[in-house]
């Protein structure tokens, strides 16, 4: 057991490094697309769009058919990489590691957004925003892309960053590949649209579930991560983060969604959220924090730099205990 729990703190600590150097890959195979595959193979064979109590079954039904065929393969790959030999085991959950963590995939795509921007294209970073965002961006502003850009970078640093490493760290890549198949059923199943409003209630309310907790943790790591970066720059105003997430972090449909996103909007004293057109359809969203300045371009790598911030934060706080556990076996 003790050779166990080393050999998973070794191949997490790996797995962030190479999150960090590599992000994900293009062109390779990935978990998260096999997810989405799945999802919509088992989609087209179960949705009616007839009845609505029998797609919300049905949606069940599928919810946990992928959340069981997820976590069977992700433990006979471990399972049987560390029989054939422990170094292979901890190559493989490294890699596993690598895959569910997305703080590098997350920073490159938002960086492309900036990028354009600082070049004067603006048609270029609206189509480099769409590859992030859910909302229209064919009409956006460059002030409006910038706003859009932290958002997502603020409310991903939970599900995208945060809380995939909490279930990692706790259950390893099996824990943490079953949160993405969580997650990407929820992105793509809990629409609150026609289609999906019976068919994705599971999908949605267990996304909600699994995250209940990760999403506040993520809030209050994200306000320690601010502190820290306050103290190298005056970009980061840490009060202001509490005081709007104290009033802001319940202005949102999801009970989760604004815990993040008012802490970056506060530590960087903008004014995020508001309505935004979905398909041509606008759907109207509270605003998040107030705006004491103008956004500029560079708040796109403050936000990154917060995500990174309190990742950091979290990796550091929850490894804490099974490091000192491990030094106390060998005692």
């Amino acid at each position: 057991m003790r050779e166990y729990l080393l050999f998973h703190m070794t191949a997490l600590v790996l797995g962030i490094l190479l999150d960090q150097i590599v992000g994900d890959p293009h062109g390779i195979p990935h978990p998260v697309r096999a997810m989405g595959r799945l999802i919509l193979f088992l989609e087209k064979r179960l949705y009616t769009g007839g009845d609505p109590g029998k797609d919300r079954r049905r949606g069940a039904l599928l919810w946990w058919t992928v959340i069981l065929t997820v976590s069977v393969i992700s433990f006979l790959v471990l399972y049987a990489a560390y029989r054939i030999h422990f170094v292979l085991g901890i190559i493989v959950e490294m890699i596993l590691t690598c895959y569910i963590l997305a703080a590098r995939s997350l920073c490159r795509e938002s960086k492309a957004v900036s990028d354009r921007l600082r070049e004067g294209d603006i048609p270029a970073a609206r189509r480099a925003l769409s590859m992030i965002v859910g909302r229209d961006t064919v009409e956006l502003e460059e002030e409006e892309i910038i706003k859009a850009a932290v958002e997502t970078v603020a409310e991903n640093t939970s599900d995208g960053v945060v809380a995939p490493l909490i279930y990692t760290i706790l259950g390893g890549p099996v824990l943490g590949l079953l949160y993405k198949a969580v997650n990407t059923m929820d992105s793509m199943l809990g629409y609150q649209n026609e289609r999906y409003e019976h068919f994705g209630w599971f999908a949605a309310k267990a996304d909600d579930v699994f995250n209940y907790l990760p999403s506040r943790i993520s809030a209050l790591a994200m306000l320690l991560g601010s502190r820290v970066l306050s103290l190298f720059s005056c970009d980061y105003n840490t009060k202001n983060g509490y005081r709007i997430w104290v009033r802001d972090r319940r202005k949102h449909r999801s009970p989760n969604s604004a815990q993040t996103e008012s802490v970056c909007a506060g530590a960087l004293g903008l004014c995020l959220g508001g309505t935004h057109l979905y398909q041509g359809i606008p759907v109207e969203k509270p605003t998040i924090g107030d705006e004491l300045r103008k956004p500029e371009v560079q708040d796109v790598r403050r936000a990154n730099r917060l995500m990174f911030s309190t990742e950091g934060v979290v990796a550091v706080l929850l490894l804490a205990a099974p490091a000192a556990a491990v030094g106390l076996t060998f005692l």
